[in-house]
This record gives C-alpha cells, structure tokens and sequence, in this order.
C-alpha cells in the first residue's frame, strides 16, 4: 500500500472544498499512486486515468458533485474518479466478479449519473442532462469529459452542433492526449485561456458585440474575432459549433486548471476547455510505453513488467490475422478495416505485412462499415475486423449500405460471446440475432482455430453479397491449423460424434463443451450425437432434419443470445412441421439478462452453458429431474 496522508482525508469530493492549490497538487500525487498501485493488482485501463488524475480533482473541487453532473466519456479514464468519490475501499475489486465495474455504472454510484463504455456517447448524454433541467426549473451545473479519440466519433459532433443550436449552459472538456492538435502550452497559453473564460472578458465581449451591431459591422467584427482567436488556439471549429472554446489548458497544472474551471462554471451557453494531457502521466513504464498502457494485466508497480500468461494455443484474433495474411498473399484485392482497434483485431499484423492495405478508421465504425461497403463496389475485397459489441454501432450501416445492396463485406467479429473484465457492456452476445435476420447474409461462427482458418478462406471466395465469421476472445483449443486451408461449403455443418437417443447441435464456441457432455450422458446410458453447425445461416437444413428424425432429443447451443441461432432452427422446423415429429426439442443460449464482469469461465458458469449444463439439459427434457440435479451438483 502507498502513504496517502492527505488522500486518507478525502472521502467524498465535498472534502476536496476548501483546499488551497497545493494541498490539491498533494492530493493528486497520492490519487495517481494509489491509482497505478491499485490497477497492478486488478489490471485495467491505466494510462487514461493518470492523464486525468489533477483534472478529476479538480473537477470535483469546484463543481459540487453529484448535485452538478459530471459524465465521463468511455470510462477508461474513471478510476481516479472512483476513488473520490466513496469507493477506494473497493477499488482493489476492480473488473473482478462482484467487484467494481471498469467503467461508469449508474446502478453503482450517485456520482456516476450516466454509465458509459463505449466511446463518443457523453456530450449527447450531458446535453439530455442541461434541457431536462431547464424543462423542470432546476439548478445544475453539466460537465462532459471527452477525449480526443471519441471526438472521430461522428456522434460527438452531432451533440455538438445541437448543443450549439439550443444555446444550454453546458461545459465540455476535451481530453487532448494524442491528437497534437493544440499548441505548444505555456504561460502565454494559460494566459489567454483563463481570461477568455473569465467574466471580465465576456463583458467586455458582450459591450463590443453591441457597439459592432449599433455600427452595422457585427458580421465582420465577429469573424474578425473569431479567426483571431482561431489563430492562437486553434478552436475555430468548435466556435462555429457554437461553443465558446477556451483553451488550450495545461491538464497537469492545479494552478491553470481550477480559475478556469471557476471561470466557466458560470457562464453562459455551451463552452469547450481544451484540456492537453499526457496519458500514462507520472508513471514512467506507462509514459514510455507505445500505448501508454491503454490496457494491462497485473503488473509490478517497481518495474512496470506485465503478468504474462502461460503459453498455450493460439489466440483466435492472432489465428484470423495470419490466416488473412496468407489469403492477401495469393490475392491483392484483400484489404483489411479495423475501427481504432487494429491490436486488438490483429490488423496491425496484417498492415506491417501489408501496409497501403491496411486501413483505421478510428472510433468510426458506422464510417468503417460504409468505407469496406465502397471498397466492395469497386471491386476490393474489404475485411472489416471489428469487435462484435462494437459493430453494434454501425448496424444501420451494415443493413442499409451493404446488406440491401448486396454488396461482399466480410465482417470479422472478434470477441464473440462473453468477453470477461470488461462486462456487460462489451460481451458479443447479439451478433448472430442482428446478422442472421438480415436477407443474402451469410453467418459463420468457429468452433476452434482450425475452423476459423476455414471460414476466412470462405469469405474470400464469397462474391454475391456479404458474410460474416465470429470468434471468441482469448486462445484456441489447440488444434493443428493446415497451412492450406479448404473452404467450407456454404451452409453445411458436420457431425463430429454418432449417437442414437440425444443430439447435441452447437454453434461456436460451446463445441468442446458439447462433446465433454456427450462423455458424460454416456453415463447415464444416453448415446449421443454431437453436430457443429458451422453457419447459422444459411442453415444446415438437412442435417437438421436428419438430427430430429434420428433422435429423441435435440439440444442447441450457442454463446449468443435469444433470438439467435436456436430460434432459427426452430423457425425452419415449425414451417416445416417437423415440431410435431415428437422430438424433444430445447435451446440453451445466454441468459435473458446483462450479465456483470467476472473470469469467462465463470461467466459462462453462471449463464449455464458449460458440459454440466447441456447434460441436465438433456436429463431433465426426459423427466430424469433427480439425475439432472446430480448432474449439476
């Protein structure tokens, strides 16, 4: 543990009021150590936290949380937050099963009024803030933290440009910590920035706005002013957005940081800090590192040296990328997309290998979508890697700008089904559902490495509309993958075991477990068949058929959720009235719920999908209720 003296006083951000700015600084040196000491043992979202360690306290030094509202953007950066504001006592639970979540969550705190996790969604949220309190007479300040890569975002500027229109008192701080779009930060530039959100500025502002439109020069006299003072800041956008741009702001300077912050909390009209900071701030490892530790496991605080995993299989995100490699080595239309995640998707392999052929969009995915949809008309064979959560977002895009044109974009969904720390709001459980209801789709989902391998072959060689694969987070089985690869059959599964009384039909992941439970129904004197699916659609409709005629109970098996695969078979079986064969017929997805973080294996415990599962399954679907209880004691 880290001496934290002045830290220990703090227990809610009402004792941050009153501290002048050096017992402030104090504060914010113990909230960055006690930081980094916390997240070596949890691991996390690091570096964006220590940039924001002086602008969280002083944030929370003069606004008056939670009466005034502060919304975090994404929520990488809310560790220094959560331990202001009453939960250091569990912050060492952080991403672990029912501890703390690693981003902002509404049902956890009063000080965190809006849950964020995907980037780009504060200033519209902040904005519903301000006119709901306008509506209903209240008195409030809101505050939206946003950093420099959610502003690639399209949905940032749309909230802008509205929040402009409406004119609402609303404070934006751009988190500036990559980009270099400001200045160099200096006296000069702390200068400018507290006087322009000073009072006695506006004033004199307001005073000149009425002698220029008293002399019928308003028009010139406010772009005069305005590419002034674009020059020296660079905030002209934001002006013509209708936000009054102060900036840029030293993010790691109490002394600059809390007279602006005073400043605007009381002006009018939607206003823009330009807050530069340093990701990875006052943690060496961190500041050194290519990524300023975005992400890490659990790491000694001395060295900065990462826990390291035991060295086992393959991950499937590395078995995609070289698997898309060797098929763009035999075909130069292969191009690959990713959407600010290219470590994450394995495109940074493909566009060290390829380089004028790889392509980030940044936190765009709608644009990504719409990008690989052009690269398709022409021609190109575009792969857009995206995380399955995060195609979520550009939905109307896959609809409207490939699917209905038919256009082939493969899409390569990565993190399918349950994702571990990162919790309910990025588990890939929809995919299927959403794909698989959209006309001319082809879905795929890997059963293990080698599969995956097969089914990047298959997309490369489907040319009349698009396609989809999915896999799981984390690492393979272990299989051997060939280094020639065959395409799949478009729409065939495959029966890895004969049995007679019970037939298991899996989609994904859940194969491995599917086939430990057929092992153990042996047990119990059930011979069962296990099926791979292979493609949810178009589905496999005679092995189907031939697994209800042949059986007397069909499972189906997915790490997805209702409205997915098992609802598709059934569809087919009921227009086919194969419901009425007699077969005993049931579905096993994921629970009817958001499920919170915790390891994956015991998130699929708790969704009931693991071997012991499909075995009472199939226990209590033939009215053996006390071998099913057995079954999972």
């Amino acid at each position: 543990m880290v001496d934290t003296p002045h830290l220990d006083r703090v227990n809610e951000p009402a004792d941050l009021k009153g501290l002048d700015i050096e017992t402030l600084k104090a504060v914010a040196d113990e909230l960055r150590a006690e930081t980094i000491d916390a997240v070596s043992v949890t691991g996390g979202h690091l570096g964006a936290g220590l940039g924001v360690v002086e602008l969280t306290v002083a944030l929370h030094h003069v606004f008056e949380t939670p009466k005034d509202i502060l919304i975090w953007d994404v929520g990488h950066q809310c560790y220094p937050h959560k331990i202001l504001t009453g939960r250091r006592d569990r912050i060492r639970t952080l991403r672990q099963g029912g501890g703390l979540s690693g981003f902002t969550k509404r049902s956890e705190s009063i000080y965190d009024p809006f849950g964020a996790a995907h980037a780009s969604t504060s200033i519209s949220a902040a904005l519903g803030f301000a006119v709901a309190r306008d509506l209903k007479g209240e008195d409030y300040k809101v505050v939206a933290v946003i950093g420099d890569g959610s502003m690639s975002a399209g949905m940032a500027y749309e909230a802008m440009n509205n929040a402009g229109d409406l004119k609402k008192n609303l404070v934006v701080i751009l988190n500036d910590n990559d980009m270099s779009i400001a200045p160099p930060v200096g006296a000069m530039s702390h200068y400018f920035a507290r006087q322009v959100s000073s009072k006695s500025y506006r004033d004199i502002r307001k005073l000149g706005k009425g002698v220029a439109k008293a002399l019928g020069v308003e028009g010139a006299a406010r772009r005069a002013e305005e590419y002034l003072r674009g020059m020296v800041t660079g905030g002209t956008l934001f002006e013509e957005m209708g936000f009054r741009y102060i900036g840029p702001v030293d993010g790691h300077d109490m002394n600059a940081l809390v007279p602006v912050l005073r400043n605007v909390r009381e002006a009018d009209g939607p206003v823009l800090i330009h807050c530069v900071t340093q990701k990875g701030k006052g943690y060496a490892p961190a500041e050194a590192a290519a990524d300023k530790y975005h992400g890490v496991s659990k790491f000694n605080v001395v060295t900065g040296e990462q826990a390291k995993a035991a060295k086992g299989a393959p991950s499937y995100t590395n078995v995609f990328a070289e698997s898309l490699i060797r098929e763009a080595e035999r075909d130069e239309s292969i191009v690959a997309i990713t959407a600010a995640m290219p470590g994450g998707t394995g495109v940074d392999k493909f566009a060290a290998r390829f380089p004028d052929r790889a392509f980030d969009v940044g936190i765009a995915e709608q644009h990504a979508v719409t990008f690989a949809a052009g690269l398709a008309a022409a021609g190109m064979k575009p792969f857009a890697a995206i995380y399955s959560t995060f195609l979520q977002r550009g939905y109307d895009q896959v609809v409207h700008d490939v699917a209905i044109q038919s256009l082939p974009v493969r899409f390569a969904i990565d993190r399918a089904g349950l994702v571990g720390a990162d919790g309910q709001t990025h588990a890939g459980s929809f995919d299927v559902g959403y794909l698989g209801m959209l006309p001319g789709m082809v879905v795929m989902a890997a059963s293990d490495e080698a599969e995956l391998a097969r089914m990047v072959k298959t997309a490369t060689l489907i040319e009349d509309g698009p396609s989809a694969f999915r896999y799981p987070r984390g690492e393979g089985t272990g299989v051997e993958i060939p280094h020639d690869t065959e395409p799949l059959e478009i729409g065939k599964g495959r029966i890895l075991r004969e049995g007679s009384a019970v037939a298991i039909l899996s989609l994904g992941g859940r194969l491995q477990e599917s086939l430990k439970a057929a092992d153990e129904l042996a047990a119990y004197g059930l011979s069962a068949t296990v099926a791979d699916a292979r493609f949810a659609k178009p589905l496999d409709e005679d092995l189907i058929t031939r697994l209800v005629r042949e059986h007397e109970v069909l499972i189906t098996i997915e790490e997805g959720a209702r409205g997915g695969f098992g609802a598709f078979v059934l569809h087919f079986l009921a227009e086919t009235g194969q419901l009425d064969s007699g077969v005993k017929i049931r579905t096993m997805t994921l629970p009817d719920t958001f499920q919170d973080q915790d390891s994956p294996s015991k998130m699929y415990e708790a969704a009931g999908l693991n071997a012991k599962h499909i075995v009472a399954k199939v226990l209590e679907t033939l009215g053996r209720e006390e071998d099913a209880a057995k079954a999972l004691a």
